[in-house]
C-alpha cells in the first residue's frame, strides 16, 4: 500500500497546473480523543480593537488608490487586465489606524476562487479551536465468539476530511484487534451526520472524474478517488499497473506495453477507459522514458465508492464478511467499541490551504454546522459563518458565502474584507497557525512555482491561491525587509485573469522591499 504522502502528490500535485483549484494532503496517524470538551478559542480584547484599525479610512483609501506605484502601474498595464476587473490591497498589519500603501477598488465584490477558504478556515479555528479533531466511531452490533462477530459493524460518519485510506486501514486492523476475523452480518455505514442535497460532480465544469470535484460526505472516503500507478518492467517490456485503493468488485487492466520516445502526454497514449464502474480499461500503450507515474482519477460511481473500499480493504487486511456493506443508522442506546480520531485542526488547515483541497474545505465548512445545530447542512454552514462575521467585524463588507471552498461562481467578497480578516487574525491568539497552514512563495504548496526571476518573492510571503476560470486571486501576509508585516491581496475577475499572476509577483517584490520607509511607530 502507498503512503498517503505519495497518494496525496498522486492525486492532487499534477493538476496544480490546470485553472482549477485542486489538491490534497498528507496522512498521519490516528491521535487520542481529548476527554475535555472543546471551547471556542477566545479572541483577546486587543483583536476587537484591530478591528477598528482594520477599518481602512475613506480618506486613507482615496489616497492610496490615486496612484499606483510606477513598477505596479507598469505591471497592470503590461497585463492588458481593464483596471475594473482587478482589485489589489496592500496595508501594514499590527495596532493602530494607518493608511493603506496601495489599494485599487479595494471595495468591490469579486470572486475570489479558493481564497474564500481563508475565511473558512481562519472561522473554524475561532469557533472550533486548534486542537479540534474528527472522531470516526465505531460499534459492535452482537457479541463477539470465536473471532466472529455475531451481528453487524456499524461505523458512523462525522465528517473526518482525512479518513484517507491509511487511517481506514489502521480502524480496519482496530476491529481486528478486538478479536473479529469475520463479520456474520453487515458492515453498515451511518451518513447521516450531515443532510446534503443531490449533487452531479459535472454540474461546476463537466469534469465529473476529476479528484477537485469530489464532493463532501459525513463518511468520505479517501476523497472517493483512486490511483493508477505505472511502474515500468524494462525486463518483462510492460509497465504494470498498480490500483489503489482496492475497491470490491472492481477490475483493471493488469499492465501495458512500453513504448519507445518521448514521456510527453503519457496519460493520453493510454488510451483508458474509466467510465465503467466494474472496469478500467487501459488499451494503448507506456513510454518507458516516463519511469514511474500516478494517475490520480475519480470514481465512475462515487455513490458506492466507500462502500467498495470498505469491503475491499476488509477483505485486504484478511477479514471476512457474511453480509454486505449497505447504509444504515446506529441503533438508539448502542455505545461505541472504539473511535478513530483525526489530526487536529491546526494540521488539517495546512493541507487545506497549503494545497488548496476543496472537498476537505467543504467538510470543514459542513463541520461547523454540525458542531453548532448538530447536522451539517450547507444552509446551516452559511448562517454559522454568517453569525461569525457579524459577531468579528459587523455588517460591513460581509462576504457571499457559498460552500466555503471557493469552487463556486457565486462566492463573493471584497480585497478590503479578506484584510480586515487577515488584520484580526494577526491579533487573534491562533495567528501562528493560519500563517503557518498558507503556501510560502515560491518554496510550497500553490505557491511552489511562484518567483522565478524574481529574487524577493521566494520566501517573502504566506499567501493563499485561488485560480477558476477567469478568476485569479491571492491573498496573505508579505513579510518586509524592515521587519514590518504587510496583508497583501489581488483579485482579478476576467477572461484574461492569469494575466494577473506577473502583477501579483511585482506586488509582492514591491511590498517586501520597505527598507525606504520609516521604522518609527
Amino acid at each position: 500500500m502507498p503512503s498517503f504522502h505519495a497518494l496525496f502528490h498522486a492525486l492532487f500535485r499534477p493538476l496544480a497546473a490546470r485553472r482549477l483549484d485542486r489538491s490534497g494532503p498528507r496522512g498521519r496517524g490516528p491521535r487520542a480523543t481529548p476527554s475535555a470538551p472543546r471551547r471556542p478559542v477566545a479572541w483577546p480584547p486587543v483583536a476587537h480593537a484591530l478591528l477598528a484599525g482594520a477599518l481602512l479610512c475613506s480618506t486613507g483609501l482615496a489616497a492610496a488608490q490615486a496612484a499606483l506605484p510606477p513598477e505596479i502601474d507598469a505591471a497592470l498595464t503590461r497585463s492588458r487586465l481593464p483596471r475594473e476587473s482587478v482589485s489589489l490591497l496592500v496595508t501594514e498589519l499590527g495596532p493602530g489606524k494607518r493608511p493603506p500603501r496601495l489599494a485599487l477598488r479595494a471595495n468591490a465584490p469579486m470572486n475570489p476562487a479558493s481564497v474564500m477558504k481563508l475565511l473558512t478556515t481562519q472561522a473554524a479555528l475561532d469557533l472550533l479551536g486548534p486542537a479540534y479533531s474528527w472522531t470516526t466511531p465505531v460499534y459492535l452490533d452482537g457479541s463477539v465468539r470465536d473471532g466472529t462477530l455475531q451481528g453487524s459493524l456499524i461505523i458512523k460518519g462525522q465528517g473526518d476530511p482525512k479518513l484517507v485510506m491509511e487511517r481506514l486501514w489502521l480502524l480496519l486492523r482496530r476491529v481486528q484487534g478486538l478479536g473479529i476475523r469475520q463479520i456474520s452480518g453487515d458492515i453498515i455505514l451511518d451518513r447521516s451526520a450531515f443532510e446534503l442535497p443531490p449533487s452531479n460532480p459535472a454540474d461546476f465544469d463537466g469534469e465529473p472524474l476529476k479528484p477537485y470535484n469530489a464532493a463532501p460526505d459525513a463518511l468520505l472516503i479517501n476523497y472517493r478517488s483512486l490511483v493508477l500507478t505505472l511502474v515500468p518492467d524494462a525486463s518483462a517490456g510492460v509497465a504494470h499497473v498498480q490500483l489503489d485503493p482496492p475497491l470490491a468488485g472492481l477490475s483493471w487492466t493488469p499492465s501495458v506495453p512500453l513504448i519507445a520516445g518521448e514521456c510527453g502526454d503519457w496519460r493520453t497514449g493510454l488510451k483508458a477507459q474509466v467510465s465503467d464502474p466494474n472496469r478500467i480499461s487501459l488499451m494503448g500503450g507506456y513510454p518507458l522514458s516516463c519511469g514511474e507515474k500516478a494517475w490520480p482519477q475519480a470514481y465512475a460511481d462515487p455513490t458506492s465508492y466507500s462502500a467498495r473500499a470498505i469491503a475491499g480493504l476488509w477483505q485486504d487486511v484478511g477479514g471476512r464478511l457474511g453480509g454486505q456493506v449497505r447504509e444504515g443508522r446506529v441503533p438508539a442506546g448502542l455505545k461505541p467499541a472504539f473511535s478513530l480520531a483525526s489530526p487536529p485542526l491546526a494540521e488539517v488547515i495546512r493541507d487545506i490551504n497549503k494545497f488548496s483541497n476543496n472537498v476537505m474545505a467543504q467538510q470543514l465548512f459542513l463541520t461547523l454546522s454540525l458542531q453548532q445545530k448538530g447536522v451539517g447542512t450547507p444552509d446551516g454552514a452559511r448562517e454559522v459563518m454568517g453569525q461569525w462575521w457579524r459577531s468579528r467585524f459587523g455588517d460591513a463588507d460581509a462576504p457571499l458565502i457559498d460552500n466555503g471552498s471557493g469552487l463556486s461562481r457565486d462566492t463573493r467578497v471584497s480585497a478590503q474584507a479578506l484584510a480586515r480578516v487577515l488584520q484580526a487574525a494577526w491579533a487573534g491568539g491562533t495567528m501562528p497557525e493560519l500563517l503557518a497552514s498558507l503556501p510560502l512563495s515560491g518554496v510550497d504548496g500553490t505557491m511552489r512555482r511562484w518567483g522565478q526571476g524574481q529574487g524577493n518573492v521566494v520566501g517573502a510571503a504566506h499567501l493563499k491561491t485561488g485560480s477558476l476560470r477567469d478568476v485569479t486571486a491571492v491573498a496573505g501576509v508579505v513579510h518586509g525587509a524592515s521587519g514590518r508585516r504587510y496583508a497583501l491581496v489581488a483579485l482579478a475577475n476576467h477572461p484574461q485573469a492569469g494575466a494577473l499572476r506577473p502583477v501579483i509577483e511585482a506586488l509582492i517584490d514591491w511590498t517586501a522591499r520597505d527598507q525606504h520607509l520609516s521604522t518609527a511607530p
